[in-house]
């Protein structure tokens, strides 16, 4: 038996790697991590100038792909041009994404149809094309950013929630479904990141800050490369007996008390 390559495992050389929301924040620390682990990737996003940045920052080996999940219609030219771009796409990875904080009584029905438009209906689109290419050459795999409001309640974003608990019966269904065709189906459950947003958010809020921390067993928030080497993990050689699972990276809040 030879003798396991710790490098070979995690590398993702040749591989192409389409991420929907990839021009900042969790998108852009997963296309940073997918970069250094040798792949190709194709940023798809609504704002051109924020993809260029990034791309800039990336490398010669990131490309910009201007487009919106929420347009349905369009994910069978989204695929085709990021393999113009890059080759055909091996790992897609489900992150674009809005949310909504609003207490459930007031929230409108156009409201929760908008996030579930983009989560959901625009998530499938792409990855059901995706799939339908993948299967057919019999290799691939998908991710979908899916988060913790999937995993226990949280007040105030039922309709973020309804979303994300959507994704968890596509990633089992899909990975079922597609797993005898050599596709993987997987979800990574973000915990609370550190970010711009995040600081905004909690920097009038300290007894909420107060609270999250102590929720997280590991004592602090985690980074965007945190999230970005879990996703390169499952789209390796090394995730190669994964299939159907979400995956928390959250410093232990699912599990504390």
């Amino acid at each position: 038996m030879n003798s396991p390559d710790r490098h070979a495992a995690f590398d993702l050389t040749g591989q192409v790697v389409l991420i929907t929301g990839g021009g900042t924040g969790l998108g852009f620390g997963m296309a940073r991590c997918m970069v250094a682990a040798g792949a190709r990737v194709v940023l798809v996003g609504r704002r051109n100038a924020e993809l260029q940045r990034a791309c800039a920052t990336l490398g010669p080996h990131a490309f910009a792909l201007t487009g919106d999940v929420k347009r349905l219609d369009t994910a069978v030219a989204v695929l085709d041009r990021a393999e113009e771009l890059a080759g055909p796409v091996t790992v897609l990875i489900n992150n674009a994404g809005v949310h909504l904080k609003k207490p459930a009584v007031e929230t409108t029905d156009a409201e929760f149809a908008a996030v579930l438009e983009t989560h959901v209906f625009g998530a499938f689109a792409l990855t059901r094309e995706a799939g339908r290419r993948m299967t057919v050459c019999r290799r691939g795999c998908v991710v979908f950013t899916a988060s913790m409001t999937a995993l226990f309640g949280m007040p105030l974003v039922v309709a973020y929630s309804a979303a994300k608990a959507a994704y968890v019966g596509m990633v089992q269904a899909l990975a079922t479904e597609w797993g005898p065709h050599g596709v993987r189906v997987n979800a990574i459950a973000p915990g609370w990141i550190a970010s711009a947003m995040l600081d905004q958010a909690l920097a009038a809020d300290p007894a909420r800050k107060a609270k999250i921390l102590s929720r997280i067993s590991l004592g602090g928030f985690g980074e965007p490369d945190d999230i970005g080497w879990a996703a390169v993990y499952l789209a390796s050689p090394a995730g190669k007996y994964i299939n159907g699972i979400v995956l928390p990276v959250d410093g232990g809040a699912a599990s504390g008390f």
